[in-house]
């Protein structure tokens, strides 16, 4: 593996464990694709640091149970909006 997609994968691991952030939060601060993010450290980071990853793979795991709760508090503000718009 070239050595800075490995640099670039412990970064990342590094960013979201110190962070607790999302993939999509990741790949925006990085400037990578979702796809990029996610691969990195779903299959290269195992390979390089077992700790860290089981320690993104908590993060991860616990943002995949809360996105639907996110998805729905989203949905009621953008809805709220729009009710406020109206009564003006």
């Amino acid at each position: 593996m070239k050595a800075y997609i490995k640099q670039r994968t412990l970064d990342e691991a590094r960013y979201i464990t110190e962070n607790q952030v999302t993939i999509r939060k990741t790949a925006q601060v990085f400037g990578l694709s979702k796809s990029t993010v996610h691969n990195d450290l779903s299959r290269r980071l195992r390979k390089y640091d077992a700790v860290l990853y089981e320690s993104v793979k908590k993060i991860l795991d616990k943002n995949f149970d809360e996105k639907h709760i996110r998805g729905g508090m989203s949905t009621k503000q953008k809805y709220e909006s729009k009710d406020v718009e109206k009564s003006l």
